[in-house]
Parts: structure tokens; C-alpha cells; sequence
């Protein structure tokens, strides 16, 4: 009796009738498996009435952020300018090219034979463009070996002393100034283990100890200019490393027979001569 109970199958009907005469006007039977097919239809129908409504009728634009009618006219007339504007510009750089070679007595360009060389040699120049792509790659490498200790590659591109930004060494007080004859540097106070920082791009050219002068590093950086660091804790970077303007090189101290407490002698050199660094740093 148990068994029958559990394999009985309930079924359920939905039924219209007259309120009046009590007439049955429509019926319908169902089980549990037919509501879940039918919920399972209707969401599906539903979704797809409102994807192809979205996908095929003007409602789409009212989402934000997709582009109307106007906004796809004007991108496509951006887009015909700009290629009128090209047309412009490429016919003025072929005027004004011949325009130059007319004035020194050179042969015109002609346009025919320029599209005709542009078609010949388009193969030439992917195999050019392959030949170039792989000197390049290998004169990156002989130059990266190279410039670990270069330190005037770019002395001829550079801007005079007055025109330079100097970064500030170290953030405290000039305890002492420059004084061309006895004093030629100037010192600067800080707290312990205050960082000293390099104040321009360059290549450290000596970094170590010496007993008068204590840890000492020296920095090349464009357009003859030498700054000086000694008197150090703690020295941060070694000979032919690059440094960059800012870049952490040492711990300010008081290391070296001539040192008087703790603080920066800081030096610096401009074709061979020692100049006032406060003329061009801010302190």
C-alpha cells in the first residue's frame, strides 16, 4: 500500500466556469512537470521578444551610451574629411617638394613615376625593413655593452649650467657657503640617515673609501659637469653605475679625517673649474 502510495502521480486541472449557470468554459490538466516546461518556455520566449526588440527596432538607442543615427552619420563624415584632409596634405608635401627642387635647379617629381616606385619597391622595403629590425637589434646589444661606462654620449645635446634642473642633494641647511678661494663647496647639515641623492643623470665615476675624505662618490653627468659627495655613512651605488636626478646614492655621516660632525661636503665642477652650487639649486 506504501509503494502505490509513492508512484501515485498527483495531477491538477485548472478550470473556467459561469458564475451564473455554473457552465465549465475551458479546462486544462497538468502535472508538476508540465509547469516547469511551461515556466521554462515563457522565460525563454520573453527573452528572446526582447532581444530582437532591442537588436532590430529604434529602442536600442535609448540605452545609454550606444550611438543614435546622427552620431553614425557624423563619424562617417569625420571619417570622409580626414581622408580629403590626407589628400590635402599629400598634395601640398608633393607642391612644396617641387616647389624646392624648381628653386635649386633640380628635376620635379613626377607623380607617375613616384606611384610606379612606390609599387616596385614596396617588396625591397619589407625585405630592407627585416634586413634593418635585425642590425638594429644587434647594435642595441653592442651599444648596451658599450654604454655601462660612457659618460659623454650625450655631451653634445645638452643644455648650458644656467639652463639645467638640478635636483637637491639633501634636504637640510647649508651650514657653510662657497667661497671661490678657501671655501670652494659648501657643506650641508641633516639629520642621521638622511639620504643623499644624485643631482642630475649621470655615471658614477668613483665610489669608495678614503681616509681624509671618507666614503666619497663622484658623478659625471652631461655638459662637463662633475658633482662631488663625501663625508658619507654609507655609500649606495658603485663605480659605472647610471644614476638618474633624485636617485638615492648615499647615507649622509661624518666619515674622514677633515670631517666635523656629521653633514654633506658636497662639490660640484663645470668644465674643470668648481662654480657655487646655491646659483643653481634650490637649498
Amino acid at each position: 500500500m506504501s509503494k502505490e502510495k509513492k508512484e501515485r502521480t498527483y495531477n491538477y486541472r485548472i478550470t473556467l466556469v459561469d458564475d451564473d449557470t455554473h457552465d465549465k468554459l475551458w479546462s486544462r490538466k497538468f502535472t508538476k512537470l508540465n509547469v516547469l516546461v511551461y515556466a521554462i518556455t515563457a522565460i525563454v520566449v520573453l527573452l528572446a521578444l526582447a532581444w530582437c526588440l532591442i537588436a532590430f527596432t529604434p529602442v536600442k538607442t535609448l540605452i545609454p551610451g550606444y550611438p543614435d543615427a546622427r552620431s553614425k552619420y557624423d563619424a562617417i563624415q569625420n571619417a570622409i574629411r580626414i581622408d580629403s584632409l590626407e589628400n590635402v596634405i599629400s598634395k601640398w608635401e608633393l607642391y612644396s617638394e617641387n616647389l624646392r627642387r624648381v628653386v635649386d635647379g633640380e628635376e620635379p617629381l613626377k607623380i607617375d613615376s613616384l606611384i610606379k616606385a612606390g609599387n616596385a619597391s614596396k617588396e625591397a622595403n619589407e625585405k630592407r625593413l627585416a634586413e634593418l629590425s635585425l642590425k638594429d637589434s644587434l647594435l642595441r646589444k653592442e651599444v648596451a655593452s658599450e654604454d655601462r661606462f660612457d659618460i659623454t654620449s650625450g655631451s653634445g645635446k645638452t643644455l648650458p649650467i644656467e639652463g639645467m634642473h638640478f635636483f637637491t642633494p639633501l634636504k637640510g641647511v647649508v651650514s657653510q657657503g662657497y667661497d671661490k678661494a678657501l671655501h670652494p663647496f659648501i657643506d650641508i647639515t641633516a639629520p642621521t640617515n638622511s639620504v643623499v641623492m644624485s643631482v642630475l643623470d649621470g655615471t658614477v665615476i668613483s665610489a669608495g673609501w678614503t681616509d681624509e675624505e671618507g666614503y666619497t662618490i663622484r658623478i659625471q653627468h652631461d655638459g662637463d659637469i662633475i658633482s662631488v659627495y663625501k663625508h658619507n655613512q654609507k655609500l649606495m651605488k658603485k663605480t659605472g653605475d647610471k644614476v638618474s636626478a633624485g636617485t638615492p646614492i648615499a647615507i649622509v655621516g661624518g666619515t674622514g679625517n677633515t670631517a666635523d660632525g656629521e653633514h654633506l661636503h658636497f662639490e660640484l665642477w663645470h668644465k674643470g673649474e668648481a662654480v657655487d652650487p646655491t646659483k643653481y639649486i634650490n637649498f
